[in-house]
């Protein structure tokens, strides 16, 4: 993909002489050249100079003809996609299987000897299987494609001095982007202009205090964090306005820089791949080692080589499950869909059982137990305390006086009223709206906030008190402002009224130690003014704090008519203490019951965050995860640098809440619950969390706030950003790893019993119960029909009453490898004995080879309904709980139909129509090893 690339890392710059080469443009993605290879470090440059080097108009922007030339030289201003891998290599990819290695020389040898046919047969399961895996893997990369164009974003631009709306791929270096609260920084920026600009840089840099944006020059060798005259791509304009050149796009972008890094980091092997990869691996050596056992025999007894390479030949190809590929990659795609419904969308398909493997989970705070919805939930003036009711930007609600911060009355309180009732909060609920740069608005699909969440909680709190904020704003407009710095921790503003001949008002809000520094007075509730009680007010602050909530507090100044000038030391000791505003982020409804959901299930949840301990412990109270408030239950980042090293994990192991947590320390984390042997899921949003995503066992990105960089480094992207989805991937993952289960000791004693048979006709020197096409038929068709439909197979009750599988634990137990051993003897013995009986009766070979074949069949759909649950009878789990399966059975009883009694599979598989008295004894046999299987479960309900 092309890059905006130029005179250094990062950075782009036009070659002046472009114009007049008349050679073709670059090819994209081809870096350019101008003959200096220093880097511009457009944040160290005058913007003047920036201009100039980018050889554009800092008023008007770019023309079209030269925005077309820069496309075309660029390319399109979006982050590299992983390299794909093509259709040749996604079909290869599919035969990376020992298993398929097997069958693929069967198929050889088989040919070999001139058995076309048997050779064609076994073939066609191969590609089978093939297919079926490479159109998933197509199928996933669809849905990638399409969680990509959800999150394309448009940028206002000027260009030839005309403004246009143009999507942001559409980019490139020189062009002068518009930005304005609520906007998505679309590509790197030197700013030009801009008033009040603050912009949330967390997602790049991990600071999760807004920055105060100027332009003033920096050195060349200021951190990215610190350069406040440049806007990176992927970071969010919370206030003000103001107008960038565009100096860097897609890759080259800070954001594509970290994004490459990531390439280059190999994700962990999942528990499930793991496990297949083993077993398979054991499985094959197993299969080749009968098979060559049977060919040794079978020369000792004196047959023919070509007869024996035949039947050991048979019996690989009989051992072999074919349908264990297929059916792992079906069962996690019918994962991935109920996953998808349930607002969980998943990269890659194995990690889909990971999730049920999952010991740890570690969630970020903001968003994830909670809305993301800041709200007014308390007030506090000098003359009384106030509650608010309503949730989110909806203004339903109201404030109500009460005896606490958080108490309500009866009646609710009209502050706006001419009554007079509180005239500070009033104007504490004015000075909030006003002194504000955010806007709420409604749409069809709810209400939407552009600018800070905390300054959209204060206008909706005014809102609900009855505050006409417009019709203030009108007759008194804005006129300066001091911007919100981390330095000063305070914002004001200036209103000239239009209405008392110049005079003024200024209102202020902030930090409650900072605001009460610049305040002498407090307001009262008659709108008198009286000397400022600093004691009152920090009491109520930290009584509010110790609530879990975020207190700012505010002030005004009634100014004369006169020309006044707005300053941070002009206000030092003037100011009306009007009362404080306490804001929360509600707990999600649904935390709390999926957080005990998953203490049930012997997940540990444990919450990582940036906020201070005393906030997170009252959100991780809220949904039931600090329980237990004694030494060692919450640990800050501080406290965590601190501990030796030989003590950290068994620290981290114990903790429920981490709180100022830097993103190394998150990786540390992760790292530590890892050595404890711990299966981690990881949560997490900015490009500062990508590391710590990749790490985790499962990497969980949000899909409304999260950065294209860690929904690149994640497994699965939540579209709703909130916990209980996490939850309800977990229950799938599980149900996803029980179906695999059932699947694999269904079929597992069909193929055993399939070596076995003809393993014992090779020792005995007698004739071959089923032959090698009859058993890729049953291999084949059973798979498909019958073991497939185990994908649809619902959640059992219990499924997150559970512990967790331990990650060392292997995939299959000692009580399911006893009952794989038990069905597949009851098969070999009632496939001798059907076989032999039937020709003692008087049948001939193809007739008893026949009821041989129906037998498997079956005992299979016999023990495809006792498979439906490891533990509990067939008969309770229901006919109807599975109506594919029904189908299913349905379709294999037509297919075993067709193959006994029409000519033409007759003669491709060398069988013959049998009488209603050999159906009678095959099932007989399926119903004796089916009352076997019920008796095994009832005396074998521990160790599954």
């Amino acid at each position: 993909m092309g890059k905006a690339r130029g005179t250094g890392k990062g950075k782009a710059r036009p070659s002046r002489d472009a114009e007049a080469d008349s050679s073709p443009p670059e090819p994209s993605g081809r870096r350019h050249r101008t003959g200096n290879d220093a880097d511009p470090a457009h944040h160290g440059l005058p913007v003047h100079e920036v201009v100039l080097l980018l050889e554009t108009d800092a008023a008007r922007g770019l023309g079209p003809e030269e925005v077309v030339r820069r496309r075309a030289q660029f390319g399109a201003n979006e982050l590299p996609r992983a390299q794909r891998a093509g259709l040749a290599r996604k079909l290869g990819r599919q035969f990376n299987n020992p298993l398929v290695f097997v069958l693929l020389a069967a198929a050889a040898v088989t040919a070999f000897l001139g058995e076309f046919l048997d050779s064609a047969v076994i073939l066609a399961v191969v590609l089978l299987n093939t297919l079926i895996g490479f159109i998933q893997e197509v199928r996933a990369e669809a849905a990638l494609d399409a969680l990509h164009s959800l999150v394309r974003t448009h940028a206002a631009v000027l260009r030839g001095g005309e403004r246009k709306q143009v999507p942001s791929e559409d980019l490139v270096p020189g062009d002068l982007v518009l930005l304005e609260a609520g906007d998505k920084v679309p590509a790197d920026l030197r700013l030009v202009r801009l008033s009040a600009l603050r912009a949330d840089e967390s997602a790049l840099t991990g600071e999760s205090e807004p920055v105060a944006k100027d332009q003033v020059v920096l050195p060349r060798v200021t951190p990215v964090a610190d350069r406040r005259n440049m806007m990176y791509s992927g970071t969010l304009v919370i206030a003000g306005t103001g107008e960038g050149v565009v100096v860097a796009t897609g890759g080259e972008t800070e954001l594509g820089e970290i994004h490459r890094l990531m390439g280059a980091v190999r994700p962990t092997a999942t528990p499930l791949t793991q496990k297949l990869a083993k077993f398979s691996s054991t499985l094959t050596v197993a299969i080749l080692a009968l098979a060559a056992l049977a060919f040794a025999a079978g020369l000792a007894h004196g047959e023919p080589p070509g007869q024996m390479f035949t039947a050991a030949v048979a019996l690989a190809v009989g051992a072999i499950p074919e349908g264990l590929p297929a059916a792992v990659t079906v069962t996690l795609a019918i994962g991935v869909r109920r996953m998808a419904r349930r607002r969980a969308v998943v990269r890659r398909l194995p990690v889909v059982e990971t999730l049920g493997s999952t010991t740890v989970i570690c969630s970020d705070k903001t968003g994830t137990f909670t809305r993301n919805q800041m709200t007014v939930r308390a007030l506090w003036t000098p003359s009384g305390s106030y509650g608010v009711t309503g949730s989110g930007y909806g203004p339903e609600g109201h404030i109500a006086a009460s005896a606490a911060p958080n108490a309500e009355a009866q009646q609710p309180l009209r502050p706006a009223e001419p009554d007079g009732r509180d005239a500070a909060l009033r104007w504490t609920l004015l000075a909030g709206a006003a002194c504000n740069d955010a806007s709420v608005h409604g749409t069809a699909s709810g209400w939407q906030v552009r600018g800070d969440p905390t300054e959209a909680a204060m206008l909706v709190a005014a809102a609900k008190g009855g505050i006409a904020v417009q019709d203030f704003l009108a007759a008194n407009p804005r006129q300066q402002e001091l911007p919100f710095t981390s330095e000063g921790q305070f914002m004001a503003t200036l209103h000239t009224s239009t209405l008392r001949s110049g005079g003024g008002t200024v209102f202020v809000k902030g930090a409650v130690e900072r605001i009460l520094e610049l305040c002498s007075l407090e307001m009262a509730a008659d709108g008198s003014c009286r000397p400022v009680r600093r004691h009152a007010a920090l009491t109520a602050a930290h009584a509010l704090a110790d609530q879990g909530l975020r207190v700012l507090a505010t002030a005004m100044l009634r100014l004369p008519a006169e020309t006044h000038t707005l300053s941070a030391t002009g206000l030092r000791g003037r100011m009306v203490l009007t009362g404080l505003q306490a804001i929360h982020d509600p707990p999600r409804e649904a935390a709390a019951g999926s957080v005990e959901a998953c203490r049930r299930a012997g997940v540990a949840v444990k919450m990582i965050t940036g906020d201070h301990v005393r906030t997170a412990m009252t959100v991780a109270a809220a949904v039931g995860l600090a329980v237990d408030h004694g030494p060692g239950t919450a640990l800050a980042g501080a406290e965590l640098d601190a501990i030796p090293a030989d003590r950290f994990a068994d620290a981290v192991d114990r903790a429920t809440v981490f709180a100022r947590v830097s993103p190394e320390q998150k990786l540390r984390l992760i790292g530590a619950l890892q050595s404890r042997g711990h299966v981690v899921a990881m949560t997490g949003d900015g490009v500062n969390d990508a590391p710590a995503l990749r790490q985790a066992n499962v990497g969980i990105s949000m899909g409304r706030t999260g950065t294209e960089v860690a929904k690149e480094a994640s497994d699965i992207v939540l579209t709703d950003d909130d916990f209980a989805t996490i939850e309800a991937a977990v229950e799938e993952g599980r149900n996803v790893f029980d179906n695999l289960t059932k699947f694999i000791v269904w079929t597992l004693p069909t193929n055993m019993a399939e070596g076995l048979v003809i393993l014992a006709a090779i020792l005995l020197g007698a004739t071959l119960p089923i032959l090698p096409t009859q058993i890729l038929w049953i291999n084949m068709t059973t798979a498909v029909a019958l073991g497939l439909m185990l994908a649809f197979e619902p959640k059992e009750p219990g499924l997150m009453s559970r512990p967790p599988r331990a990650p060392d634990r292997p995939l299959l137990t000692w009580a399911l490898t006893v009952r794989i051993l038990l069905v597949s003897a009851l098969l070999v013995a009632g496939t001798w004995w059907l076989f032999d009986h039937e020709l003692a009766i008087g049948a001939t070979v193809a007739e008893a080879r026949t009821s041989a074949v129906n037998l498997f069949v079956a005992v299979e759909v016999f023990y495809l309904f006792s498979c439906r649950s490891l533990t509990r009878p067939a008969w309770r789990t229901g006919l109807l709980g599975n109506r594919w399966l029904l189908l299913g059975v349905a379709v294999q009883a037509a297919a075993q139909l067709a193959l006994t009694y029409t000519p033409l599979m007759n003669e491709l598989f060398h069988t013959a129509p049998i009488g209603p008295e050999a159906w009678l004894r095959i099932f007989g046999l399926a119903l004796l090893a089916s009352a076997a299987v019920a008796v095994d479960k009832r005396l074998r309900r521990q160790g599954f």
